[in-house]
């Protein structure tokens, strides 16, 4: 029965998208199949057959393995946080971002991160049937996170008209970042993370596409070439059509432009990291601080009422649906709506102490819902990337879709989340 209940709520949260479609006669059926089943493949190649499964632990106990090594360097600096019985959620989680994230600079800088990014957004797109940058951008952002893959395809955006900038801001709502993967891998079960990273991608790309299908003409239909996080003070110019001649002579011009010394960049790149760290865990302060400043004040009228019983009555009929029973349905949807208003890292470190004690099943989907930066807060960071990379007219049209946004990053955590449960149980 669970089954099928988890069954029915993947067509009811697809048939949520077609409700709220901006133009439901565009939608194109057969790319959505496809997808579908691309999906439903991968849910399964990295859950239950024995070489995916293989595979994503092996890239798990990889992330791990860099935490480790980081950690010689955080206790170099601080022994006295890291030679302790239990280090705290900082320095087990947080700090080793200060190695992690430079590393895949460093993988960007000297060109190979953009050319797995590129080959594999193109194989993407031949499969899935869908415009050629929405395809790159699903995979680049997988890598980089929404912000850091907006600015580095900055040249495309300024080319694109504002129905496919909609899509691409929808898109950024349901990305991880590859370097804080790492982070994930400390507090939640590591091959439902690393799983959820390509499902993620595709179910993007079938989300948006439903949401806001757009009709993309041949000479729309193309890639500027990855240019560098500066590339949003390079060409100014914008056009609501864009072409391959445009993209390629400005690509060619970023190319021709002095690169950043490396040692200049790993700097930048480390500060970067560091503003990270210290974002992550204020914000992490803040909502914990704040929800429960929120849960005394609610208490004074009911004792039972609390921030979390409330999000979790908001959001239990869609926990439900993912094959749960009632008392887990509704703890489920706890999490998840704590996870929307606040951040990802409240819950898992809400959770990380017991998460051995969950069902499969349920940690499974728990695992894979908390897998993106899906929530009110990453609406605004989209918005202010958007800003410095786009005329006004355009970003005020992204401005006015924050939620379609919302509900974009919320439909594909659900999806990821029912694919991931049909297989574990």
């Amino acid at each position: 029965m669970f089954l099928l209940v988890n069954i029915i709520g993947i067509f009811v949260f697809m048939g949520v998208a077609v409700l709220f479609s901006k133009d439901r006669k565009n939608i194109n059926w057969q790319s959505v199949g496809i997808m579908l089943v691309v999906n439903l493949f991968l849910a399964w190649f990295l859950t239950s057959f024995s070489i995916g499964v293989d595979g994503v632990k092996a890239a798990a106990d990889g992330f791990k393995w860099l935490v480790d090594v980081s950690y010689q360097g955080i206790a170099f600096a601080l022994p006295d946080w890291v030679h302790v019985k239990q280090m705290n959620f900082v320095t087990s989680a947080l700090l080793p971002i200060l190695m992690i994230v430079p590393m895949f600079d460093i993988l960007t800088y000297i060109g190979v991160l953009p050319w797995i990014i590129k080959w594999v957004g193109r194989g993407l797109a031949f499969i899935t049937r869908q415009p050629k940058f929405e395809s790159f951008f699903a995979v680049e952002m997988m890598f980089l996170g929404n912000t850091e893959a907006l600015a580095v395809s900055s040249l495309q955006l300024r080319q694109m008209k504002s129905q496919r900038l909609v899509t691409v801001a929808m898109m950024s709502m349901s990305c991880v970042t590859a370097s804080i993967l790492g982070a994930y891998t400390l507090m939640m079960p590591g091959q439902y993370i690393i799983a959820a990273v390509p499902i993620n991608i595709v179910n993007a790309i079938i989300v948006t596409s439903i949401l806001n299908p757009v009709v993309v003409t041949p000479e729309e239909d193309t890639i500027a070439k990855i240019g560098g996080a500066g590339s949003a003070d390079a060409n100014t110019q914008t056009t609501e059509t864009g072409s391959e001649e445009v993209a390629e002579a400005q690509a060619e011009e970023e190319v021709r432009a002095e690169r950043e010394p490396f040692f200049s960049f790993l700097g930048d790149s480390i500060l970067g990291a560091g503003k990270l760290v210290l974002i992550i865990t204020a914000n992490v302060i803040a909502f914990v601080a704040l929800a429960a400043l929120i849960d005394k004040v609610l208490t004074i009228f009911a004792p039972w009422l609390t921030l979390e019983n409330i999000l979790g009555v908001i959001m239990f009929p869609f926990a439900w649906l993912m094959g749960l029973n009632v008392h887990d349905a509704f703890q489920f949807a706890q999490y998840m709506g704590t996870k929307l208003v606040t951040n990802e890292f409240v819950v898992m470190g809400k959770v990380s102490p017991i998460i051995k004690d969950f069902q499969p099943h349920f940690k499974a989907m728990l695992t894979v819902f908390l897998t993106s930066f899906a929530n009110f807060s990453t609406t605004g960071m989209i918005i202010g990337a958007f800003k410095g990379l786009v005329d006004r007219k355009k970003n005020d049209v992204i401005s006015k879709n924050v939620g379609y946004m919302l509900l974009s990053g919320i439909l594909v955590s659900l999806l990821s989340s029912g694919l991931v449960g049909l297989f574990t149980w």
